[in-house]
């Protein structure tokens, strides 16, 4: 088992990466963080990881995780969300290994946050039905059960008033439309309702870069389960995209049987 992974966690503007103890889960020192290529292709994105990835553990036995915006189906990239249309189709766990003669796992960014708040954040103690949400250009998700992730999940494009839910419910919809935060509460609590309806969580998690500001909106959303803020900030992505590169054996990862 590996002392150390590196977590990637790729956005649309950066690219966020750290050593991360593989029984912890806590970054061994400061984040690295570089801007994301324009275009963000395959081949300019997996450069940039190569070198992020050797300048922070140069040891080819030192797995990676690297969280993506987009569906990621045994190894394969299916979406693109703020990442270039070229990479659909892209085998990039295989890529991955292949540029870097190490170990490559890839997994929803969404769902390495997900990993990270159930392994050692705002879940971190609960059980049952747990859904994790980030608000921001979008509605990313992630749904565990009793710790182990469903992949893939996708709940922002979940129909509400007959658009997707993020068009309506996002940060990014919240600033398009100017809706002060009560205003946007309104709107999440319909969300949030619509994602009990469907699941019945236990827990409610709400991250993204917004959850700092949680307690301006937060209090004026209203569900029967418990909704609480995010713990692990800008670091959920990095973290949990390490933990998926480990696959945690106390914080099990459900990944699509090949085949």
């Amino acid at each position: 088992m590996p002392e150390h992974v590196v977590g990637v966690d790729v956005g649309g503007t950066t690219i966020k990466s750290a050593l991360v103890d593989a029984g912890s889960g806590i970054l061994m020192g400061q984040r690295f963080v570089a801007d994301t290529p324009r275009p963000a292709t395959p081949a300019a994105i997996s450069e940039c990881v190569a070198e992020i990835v050797r300048a922070l553990a140069p040891t080819d036995a030192t797995p990676v995780g690297i969280a993506l915006p987009a569906v990621v189906r045994r190894g394969v990239v299916e979406t693109a969300a703020n990442i270039d249309p070229s990479w659909i189709g892209n085998p990039v766990e295989d890529s991955l290994h292949t540029a870097l003669a190490r170990p490559v796992t890839a997994v929803n960014d969404a769902d390495a946050a997900g990993i990270a708040e159930t392994r050692r954040g705002a879940a971190a103690a609960g059980s049952g039905v747990v859904v994790v949400t980030t608000l921001g250009t979008g509605i990313g998700s992630a749904l565990l059960v009793d710790g182990t992730l469903v992949p893939n999940t996708e709940l922002g494009h979940l129909p509400m008033s007959g658009r997707p839910a993020e068009h309506l419910a996002s940060t990014a919809a919240r600033e398009r439309e100017g809706l002060s935060y009560v205003k946007w509460a309104e709107r999440l609590t319909a969300y949030y309702g619509l994602l009990e309806s469907l699941l019945t969580p236990d827990l409610i998690v709400v991250g993204g870069a917004v959850s700092a500001s949680a307690d301006r909106f937060l209090p004026h959303v209203r569900t029967r389960a418990p909704i609480v803020p995010a713990a692990l900030g800008n670091d959920a992505g990095v973290i949990g995209a390490a933990l998926a590169g480990r696959r945690v054996a106390d914080q099990p990862v459900v990944m699509p049987a090949a085949g």
